[in-house]
């Protein structure tokens, strides 16, 4: 599909009411947005990745929410070399500037999964990093695909060491903790009580409120963890 003929399909499927509310929840998004909703997003951008998908994310001009949005579902779907997809990955992670965008990258780049080690590569070039939406890649990411048995103790490492002085970079962080104590617990509730673990405050304090509003995890383990780190939560 050309990019003309992606635009006037968004064009159709524009809903000015569901712009006007993704607005709100989104403050972040600094580019035009259709309200096209995000079951469509992921049919059209199916649709671009079975068909000629590199000629569109090598010239999407990524002048709307809609387009960034495709940008990163297309990235997520594509099937080719994991080389060619982890370039157009690296490429794209630094252009990210909502949350939005951000999540629906990660989760739907599930060739993670079958290229763990290639993809952790790419990451760990941006585990370091202090802008918040690098950050928050990482983390949702990492939430997203490597939460297994193989990768566990590797993921609450490099959890452990974002910088995340940014609010969306903290919020990220904080639901991928509580999504490792929902899969693994005991792994968890040690690294919560543990002296190493570096959560700033703020964090720490939201992680364990996502536990509690998880009904994955039990509130007992939050209710002990709060005890038992009274030195932080206050």
């Amino acid at each position: 599909m050309k990019i003309e003929e992606i635009k006037e399909e968004i064009a159709q499927l524009a809903d000015p009411k569901n712009a006007e509310f993704f607005l709100k929840l989104n403050p972040t998004a600094k580019l035009p947005c259709a309200g096209v909703r995000i079951p469509q997003m992921r049919k059209l951008a199916q649709k671009i990745a079975k068909d000629d998908y590199r000629a569109f994310l090598d010239n999407n001009p990524l002048d709307s929410f809609e387009m960034e949005s495709l940008q990163a579902f297309v990235i997520g779907y594509a099937k080719d070399d994991i080389n060619v997809i982890l370039g157009y990955l690296d490429d794209f992670i630094p252009k990210i500037h909502d949350w939005s965008v951000n999540d629906s990258l990660c989760q739907t780049f599930k060739i993670a999964r079958k290229f763990p080690e290639e993809t952790l590569k790419v990451l760990m070039k941006y585990k370091d990093s202090h802008r918040e939406y690098e950050v928050r890649v990482v983390a949702i990411m990492l939430m997203s695909q490597f939460l297994d048995d193989v990768h566990i103790d590797t993921v609450i490492g490099i959890i452990n060491n974002l910088y995340t002085e940014d609010f969306y970079a903290k919020m990220g962080v904080a639901w991928a903790v509580a999504t490792i104590m929902a899969k693994y617990p005991d792994k968890c509730t040690e690294y919560m009580l543990s002296p190493d673990n570096r959560l700033d405050e703020w964090t720490y304090k939201k992680a364990l409120q996502k536990m509690k509003e998880s009904y994955r995890v039990d509130n007992a383990v939050v209710e002990r963890i709060k005890k038992e780190r009274k030195d932080l939560i206050v």
